[in-house]
């Protein structure tokens, strides 16, 4: 385990009273989350940045639990297991600690690290919500003496918009938003989806031949094959869901490519870098190449830009980057990551979060419930500030 001095325990827990103060000032519930949690949002719905990073291990009874990798997932479940309208507009924030493997290769030492957080759940006005969660963050920061830092923001609602208002096969559109983080395997597929890069042949690609040309439906088809070869499923997965797999791979074989101009679309938009401000003509001009659908996204990334403004943060010293969209699988819509420039030229990420709107309604709401937060890296952030003597 990674230890502290007492100078540096006793620094550390002065910013994070002093982060905390500011988001209880502006109406949040200071709470204290569960270390141990249930294993599956976090495998499932966190990204591989987090996912490969998390201490897993079952209990007595076989479930699947991990010590929380960050405290966003643990807030939504207190939440939600509190005895209140979870529906209701809620602010919580917390300090505390969050646990992953180090990212060294061979190094098994136990990583922990202390995060400073806000989640606004409920909400009825995303676009003032995403920038006050901003402005509370920028607070927070300042509150803890640390300036000198870039500001990085993102918008998964503009793609899933984008990507909504071309003509594809809808599970086109859920593969490109699932590899949007990958930057790698997202230009692969979009190639293969134009026909610039024809797919490797495998296995697969000789099973696909032969179920073409069976007259058995798809779920018969796979269940011949497997009393053909004498083979079991694999657990976890269901003779339906292997079937409706392949038939989606076979589809994609005689689906048209998507066209050049589609594709140009797409990497256009992914193309836009620039301040703030100037966002909103760039992706006003792109806008005016699709449907109404982008349109729609474009006015509440329009109206947020104008909540940031009015919150009294300068527009101008944030950049908007489309290709953003953090590590966390888990969120839906505005993302923002803050860094500061190390000594050695390295930009080091002190803070980030964004918008998941569809996080609570997967972990056990029984309807989508807005939410919108950030987390501080509190352990990055005593060398750069006045620690107490």
């Amino acid at each position: 385990m990674t230890g502290k001095s007492s100078t540096e325990r006793r620094a550390t827990d002065a910013l994070n009273t002093s982060m905390t103060q500011v988001f209880e000032a502006a109406g949040a519930e200071f709470i204290e989350p569960d270390i141990i949690q249930p294993a599956d949002v976090f495998l499932e719905r966190s990204g591989e940045h987090i996912r490969s990073r998390t201490y897993v291990f079952a209990d007595p009874s076989g479930a699947q639990l991990c010590l929380r990798p960050d405290l966003t997932v643990p807030a939504c479940r207190y939440h939600l297991e509190q005895d209140h309208d979870v529906t209701a507009a809620a602010r919580y924030c917390y300090a505390g600690k969050a646990f992953r493997h180090s990212k060294k290769a061979g190094d098994t030492s136990l990583r922990e690290f202390d995060q400073v957080g806000l989640e606004l759940f409920g909400g009825d006005n995303a676009a003032a919500d995403d920038a006050e969660a901003l402005a509370l963050t920028l607070a927070a920061l300042d509150a803890a003496g640390v300036s000198g830092y870039s500001i990085q923001l993102g918008d998964l609602g503009l793609f899933a918009a984008l990507l909504a208002s071309i003509d594809m096969p809808e599970r086109w559109r859920t593969n490109l938003r699932r590899q949007f983080w990958r930057p790698r395997a997202f230009r692969e597929l979009l190639n293969r989806l134009t026909g610039k890069t024809a797919k490797p042949r495998t296995s697969i690609s000789d099973l696909l031949d032969e179920m073409a040309d069976s007259p058995l439906d798809a779920v018969a088809f796979v269940e011949h094959r497997l009393e053909a070869d004498g083979l079991e499923m694999i657990a976890g997965r269901s003779i339906e869901q292997v079937a409706g797999r392949l038939s989606e791979k076979l589809m994609d074989r005689s689906e048209p490519h998507l066209s050049e101009t589609h594709a140009k679309l797409i990497d256009d938009y992914l193309g836009i870098r620039c301040a703030l401000p100037l966002a909103v003509a760039e992706l006003r001009e792109l806008g005016a190449r699709t449907n109404g659908e982008f349109a729609s996204a474009v006015d509440l990334f329009e109206a947020r830009v104008e909540a940031i403004q009015k919150a009294g943060l300068e527009g101008g010293e944030m950049e908007f980057a489309a290709v953003f969209g953090r590590s966390l699988e888990y969120y839906t819509g505005f993302v923002f990551q803050i860094d500061r420039r190390l000594a050695d030229g390295a930009d080091e990420t002190i803070a980030g979060g964004g918008r998941y709107d569809t996080m609570l309604k997967d972990i056990g709401a029984g309807t989508m419930i807005p939410a919108v937060g950030c987390a501080i890296y509190a352990s990055r952030l005593v060398p750069v500030s006045e620690a107490p003597a």
